[in-house]
């Protein structure tokens, strides 16, 4: 059984896609889907951490159904990079 949902992609321009979720119900993934797990180098030392899929859903299955407008450049965030409630954008309180 297909379990369908909405989500916002960006993949080479915003869109809206259709795509399937984990089976809430699977004993293996528990309903998110896959699970983490840490490995280690020759060392044993941590080096990072992997995503296993599990096998109740295919997380690269979706369809896009309409793609999303780019919003216009004069209403695009202009971000100076200052804190606007700072006084000239620099805080006088700790810890600076």
């Amino acid at each position: 059984m297909i379990r369908l949902r909405i989500k916002v992609v960006c993949w080479s321009r915003p869109a809206l896609a259709l795509t399937d979720t984990p089976r809430p119900d699977c004993p293996q993934c528990r309903g998110e889907g896959g699970h983490h797990y840490d490995y280690g180098d020759h060392n044993g030392e941590y080096a990072g951490t992997e995503w296993v899929s599990c096998t109740c859903w295919d997380e690269n299955r979706s369809r896009v159904l309409l793609p999303l407008p780019r919003r216009p450049r004069w209403l695009r965030r202009r971000d100076t990079g200052r804190d606007p409630w700072g006084p000239d954008g620099y805080s006088d309180e700790p810890p600076f």
